[in-house]
């Protein structure tokens, strides 16, 4: 659905649903106005952005935003989000091991990444590329559109989860995480 609100004394239009994809629907005669976006921007829950033409969106969508979609569509005119391209470390890959390898290692590094068949792309910065060429990964700087990613969180623990390891010892771990909940770990001489 399609709301418009007054916003400054202009129309600002309320996007609730995306309508399709340019991909899969055919926009025939229509003028095409394009929202830029960063692919940063795609899982926001809450979006005010500017189209080319100077239409003035809110978008507000429960499922995460692709390259493409139809924020609006009338008979003369649809309204299309179109992903900025961006910098990026792509490494090809031959071997499942490779892959595994390379996932696990940017995993702890808590980066954002988009698996094709052969090959792992991420946001480029400068420490990642040159810890990837000293893995042996070979990677490439290149300037395309970061889409089909995954989005690593720095903590996916539940809450207060414990840990039992045989030790020799008996003791606790209490680290206090940065997103307000406890993480523990117990150690004990015995298995539970």
């Amino acid at each position: 659905s399609l709301l418009e609100k007054e916003s400054k004394g202009r129309f600002c239009m309320v996007v609730e649903k995306i309508i399709g994809n340019r991909k899969e629907m055919e926009l025939s005669d229509r003028e095409i106005d394009i929202v830029p976006m960063e692919w940063y921007e795609l899982d926001r829950k809450l979006l005010r952005k500017d189209s080319m033409q100077g239409e003035e969106l809110g978008i507000r969508v429960e499922e995460r935003l692709k390259d493409g979609d139809i924020l609006y569509m009338d008979d003369k005119k649809a309204i299309v989000l179109e992903l900025k391209p961006c910098e990026l470390s792509v490494m090809k890959v031959e071997t499942m091991e490779q892959m595994g390898r390379l996932c696990f290692e940017l995993g702890n590094r808590h980066l954002s990444l988009s698996i094709q068949p052969h090959q792992v792309s991420v946001i480029y910065d400068e420490p990642t590329f040159i810890y990837l060429e000293k893995l042996g990964f070979a990677p490439e700087k290149k300037v395309e559109k970061f889409t089909d990613f995954t989005v690593c969180h720095a903590h996916g623990h539940g809450e207060g989860h414990e840990h039992h390891h045989a030790q020799s010892d008996s003791h606790e771990h209490h680290h206090a995480q940065s997103d307000s909940h406890e993480h523990h770990h117990t150690h004990s001489g015995e298995e539970l």
